[in-house]
């Protein structure tokens, strides 16, 4: 306390003022604790029973030092360490900080008239009074400063296990845990589940930055491979999502009840993974169900088209133009000539082709193995 040490050098206390002083410390103790309870709201009931005890024992103690440093003798830094570890204290029972200084103010006031109380009779000499003025609220104050630095330690070190329980959730959710695992890890971070969750994948640079504009209940992880950030949105406007996206790179993924959020997140990792052009997975379902297993596309293709495979490449890319031309305008050979750029004649003949090649094509069989086959050429 190089402060109040300092004031303490120029002050001289004698042995009948601090024995004085000492004979009214309990109760001036006892006096500060009630005015603080009086005077202080949030202290209202906080001070009763065992917590009313050890607050009592505390100020006691506080003011012993306080003696200790006003009469010259050497003190240990246990206020101050004590001061400290009330500030923390403050914040795990749910006070502010504001509440701990009025009470330290109320406190420095109720000390100060009750030392004085004792000091004056004892025959302190006026020009000691204002010293020993001086000192009790330089004690205060440090006192205070070391409540202070405890409470915002206490308030960081929250935070940041706050921050760590809430990333663990969102990698809990990213990796499709159970829902005991994800209703655990929700409680141990505060989270409030929502009904659905809409995953967001962008350049991890880009996601702490997006996250202060979307919900402050969206989940956030900035440290994915291949430099990824993924954000976890709780019930979104899906329109308003993304005109608040409009200026990043992001790929947006549907909306899932929060415990299968692991489901939006794999649909927009499948969708970047296909295009960099894709924003919204909702306008790009056709790519991703025939995406979705590459093996067994390929191998419908093989199968569906193989009558193509007996005719020249340049030939077997036309008619199968032609046929997915068709397939998409149900045969209205006009609308399939205009997307082909031909004449409708030129339509007719390839057809009559492709009615030679695949003798059943009117089986709605047929139809739906030759429409997931063409469907993402030329799209």
């Amino acid at each position: 306390m190089s402060h109040a040490v300092q004031r303490a050098s120029e002050l001289a206390l004698d042995e009948t003022t601090v024995t004085a002083l000492r004979a009214a410390l309990k109760t001036t103790a006892d006096e500060v604790v009630q005015a603080i309870i009086d005077e202080v709201p949030p202290y209202t009931n906080a001070l009763s029973g065992h917590m009313g005890a050890t607050i009592r024992r505390a100020v006691r103690t506080a003011l012993g030092h306080y003696l200790d440093l006003a009469s010259g003798n050497t003190i240990s830094g246990d206020a101050s360490d004590a001061a400290y570890e009330l500030g923390r204290g403050e914040v795990r029972d749910g006070r502010s900080m504001d509440a701990l200084l009025s009470a330290y103010r109320v406190g420095a006031r109720v000390a100060w008239r009750g030392l004085a109380a004792g000091a004056v009779p004892a025959g302190l000499p006026a020009a000691e009074v204002a010293k020993f003025a001086e000192l009790t609220f330089a004690y205060i104050d440090e006192l205070s400063a070391a409540s202070a630095a405890g409470h915002a330690d206490e308030l960081a070190a929250r935070g940041r296990a706050h921050e760590r329980h809430l990333e663990q959730l969102a990698r809990d959710l990213l990796a499709g845990a159970s829902p005991d695992v994800l209703l655990a890890s929700a409680q141990r971070a505060g989270w409030q589940p929502p009904v659905s969750l809409t995953a967001v994948l962008l350049p991890a640079a880009q996601a702490r930055p997006a996250h202060r504009t979307l919900d402050p209940s969206t989940l956030v992880l900035d440290d994915l491979p291949d430099a990824t950030g993924v954000l976890l949105v709780p019930d979104a406007d899906r329109s308003h999502l993304l005109r608040q996206l409009t200026d990043r790179t992001s790929v947006v993924g549907p909306a899932r009840p929060w415990t299968r959020a692991s489901a939006s997140y794999a649909r927009a990792v499948r969708a970047r993974s296909l295009s960099s052009d894709i924003r919204d997975t909702e306008d790009h379902l056709p790519e991703l169900v025939l995406s979705a297993d590459v093996d067994a596309f390929a191998d419908l293709r093989t199968r569906a088209l193989a009558p193509l495979r007996t005719l020249p490449a340049a030939t077997a890319r036309r008619l199968e133009e032609t046929l997915r031309a068709w397939l998409l305008h149900q045969g209205r050979r006009d609308e399939v000539a205009a997307a082909l750029f031909v004449h409708p004649q030129t339509v007719r003949y390839r057809m009559s082709q492709l009615r030679e090649l695949f003798p059943d094509l009117a089986s709605p069989h047929r139809v739906l193995e030759l429409t997931l086959a063409v469907g993402l050429r030329g799209s």
